[in-house]
């Protein structure tokens, strides 16, 4: 149900319907709006990638960022990490199903910021 503002008779100002919980477009920022989040999500579209060509991919990060947003989308089933040799360690990230679903949304927002030069 949509939230409105109503007015009263004295002019005070009352809110119908107020949402009570994070809305649906809340939720999904803070699924795939972190910082670097959309950035390492965008990067892994054409298949796996390994960590340190990442690292490499997003010049201004840490690779303690890049390793927490890696874990935290990894948790929430956005990517899958697929470890390729255990000495030295090597492992690649790749997005699940679920993970390619947001690239439609992160390549609207890329559309958006470079046509108004954002």
């Amino acid at each position: 149900m949509e939230s409105s503002v109503e007015t009263d008779s004295k002019g005070r100002k009352k809110v119908l319907n107020a949402c009570m919980e994070p809305c649906a477009i809340e939720k999904g920022m803070r699924l795939i709006g972190g910082k670097w989040t959309g950035s390492i999500i965008y990067h892994l579209k054409d298949g796996p990638v390994r960590f340190n060509d990442l690292t490499r991919m997003l010049g201004g990060a840490s690779k303690k960022m890049i390793d927490q947003r890696l874990k935290e989308l990894e948790s929430r089933a956005m990517i899958t990490r697929h470890v390729i040799s255990s000495r030295p360690i090597a492992v690649t990230y790749e997005l699940t199903d679920f993970g390619r679903s947001a690239l439609h949304i992160l390549d609207e927002l890329r559309v958006w910021s470079e046509s108004n030069e954002i």
